[in-house]
């Protein structure tokens, strides 16, 4: 009996205070980018075993996939939404009578409330079935437990990092059999690097700057060409020329083709570097991809006699 009028107060106080503290929750629980080997949320008030006021769950990080093909096509960039749970100390507290307190009192602790992103969206916002918000007791609030390699990732969503910017071969330009092809590619923040972001949570912050560091162009003719340079501009007094660090020679044409062009794609490599603020903080790498693409015609010369 006992047992059961407890139950019943918990799901009281639940009712009462969840609409006092779902705005709260989520205004804490930023949404936080995931990458490839996250870990899972854990049980009542921790993170996979520990207890902590961010818990990240992840699900999934997309690849990005090449972009239409426009005349100065840019990559895109793209996560799935990732599971995020909040432990916060309820404001008010429950009276010292409530059977919430499973027998301890105020003096020794606290009562928290701990809900994740998708109870309180799903419940509030999408009307969509979900556990109730989960209420503990706990003697010291719950130490912060955060993982910096995926604040690095969140840094890096905030560049908006993107493919090459294209600016040779051009969509519209006029190109020919066995004349040299000078590839390369503007440079800027989004599009080349260097771009720096930082993002916190529980505070620690996480600086990260990213880079490219080879740009591989598959040119659709089935052969590829991999730059450590954005490529060197032409200039029409080089005439036939090879480019001197990044360049292609088509043998046929692209009568044949879809389109009569090929499809020319531009894979770049970023390379993040992070380190977390503070002497002797961590620090690590990782790579991520962007493409761009845009067909491109190739004439055959036709040579009078």
């Amino acid at each position: 009996m006992a047992d059961h009028q407890g139950r019943a107060a918990r799901a009281q106080l639940l009712t009462a205070l969840v609409p006092l503290t779902i705005g709260a929750a989520l205004t804490f629980a930023v949404p936080v980018a995931a990458h490839a080997d996250g870990g899972r949320g854990g049980s009542v008030g921790d993170c996979a075993g520990r207890v902590g006021f961010v818990c990240l769950s992840v699900h999934d990080r997309t690849t990005t996939k090449p972009s239409g093909g426009k005349p100065r096509p840019k990559g895109k960039s793209g996560t799935k939404p990732v599971e995020v749970c909040v432990v916060e100390r309820l404001q008010p507290q429950p009276p010292a009578s409530d059977p919430v307190w499973d027998g301890h009192s105020p003096k020794d602790g606290a009562i928290y409330l701990r809900m994740c992103n998708w109870q309180a969206v799903g419940s509030a916002a999408a009307g969509a079935t979900s556990a109730p918000p989960q209420i503990f007791w706990a003697a010291a609030p719950p130490a912060v437990t955060v993982d910096p390699l995926q604040l690095a990732h969140e840094a890096v969503d905030k560049m908006k990092l993107t493919g090459p910017d294209i600016a040779s071969p051009r969509a519209d330009g006029v190109y020919a059999v066995g004349v040299p092809m000078w590839l390369w590619a503007d440079r800027g923040p989004t599009t080349y690097g260097p771009n720096t972001a930082s993002a916190t949570a529980g505070g620690v912050t996480v600086t990260a700057t990213a880079t490219v560091s080879k740009i591989v162009w598959a040119m659709g003719d089935g052969s590829s060409v991999t730059c450590s340079s954005a490529g060197t501009p032409y200039k029409p007094s080089l005439g036939k020329r090879q480019s001197p660090d990044c360049g292609h020679v088509y043998r046929k044409s692209s009568r044949n083709k879809k389109d009569n062009a090929y499809r020319v794609a531009a894979t770049s490599t970023w390379s993040v570097d992070w380190q977390v603020t503070g002497a002797g903080g961590e620090s690590g790498q990782f790579t991520e991809t962007r493409a761009s693409q845009l067909d491109v015609v190739i004439g055959q010369v036709k040579v009078l006699n």
